[in-house]
């Protein structure tokens, strides 16, 4: 019995190894997703302005740079996990702010994406060139957020994204929703080339700043 027991031991440690070294660790790289967004209602000017825009993903294990570019501008979204802190820079229409963020502004900002609990279906979709799962999950709004996932491939920097921290895979298409619209976002390209450490700097000079504080009353006022 207990020979029997060892050889079962061996096989599931085996098992989880293999399982464990199959999987690529993405220590240090890039994303870029490609965003389309439809809408319910046939004229939507600001689908129509936001369709063709961009999302770039830089990481390293306690870094993230997310930069968002469209015709009408581009915002970038820093965080620096280990000393809690980071900014966003907004440039619309000539107008240039950085929002500063602490560990709790960061919390408040991504708090509808916490502890997502997804379903993992068993279906497998070809997105590109990669196998998918789909996963699924129910935000604190009631509304559905799908990811489309490549379980080969784990991101070390779970803190990049709350809405991927429990998801164990590379996000490789996923959709949001807000209002009318609808968002999608296809990962068209990963790169495993070192990122600049320039990249999570701190502008000098050039941007209207404020705290993030600041930031929300100004959008309470409007």
């Amino acid at each position: 019995m207990k020979s029997i027991i060892t050889i079962v031991s061996v096989f599931l440690l085996l098992v989880f190894t293999n399982s464990a070294i199959a999987q690529k660790q993405l220590r240090e790289g890039s994303l870029q997703y490609d965003i389309s967004i439809s809408s319910d209602k046939s004229e939507t000017p600001v689908a129509n302005s936001l369709n063709g825009a961009t999302l770039t993903v830089y990481l390293k294990p306690a870094l993230s740079r997310t930069e968002m570019k469209s015709t009408l501008g581009t915002e970038t979204t820093v965080f620096d996990n280990g000393a809690g802190a980071g900014f966003i820079l907004k440039e619309y229409s000539g107008q240039k702010l950085m929002i500063s963020m602490n560990a709790g502004n960061w919390s408040e900002k991504n708090k509808l994406y916490e502890n997502l609990n997804f379903v993992i279906s068993n279906e497998v979709v070809r997105i590109g060139d990669y196998n998918c799962k789909k996963a699924t999950a129910t935000l604190q709004d009631g509304k559905i957020f799908t990811v489309y996932f490549n379980p080969d491939i784990v991101i070390s920097n779970k803190k990049y994204n709350n809405a991927f921290g429990q998801l164990q895979g590379l996000p490789v298409q996923y959709e949001l929703q807000s209002g009318n619209l609808n968002f999608k976002y296809t990962l068209n390209k990963l790169s495993n080339d070192a990122v600049s450490q320039s990249k999570f700097d701190t502008p000098k000079s050039g941007y209207r700043v404020m705290t993030y504080e600041e930031n929300q009353q100004l959008k309470k006022s409007k």
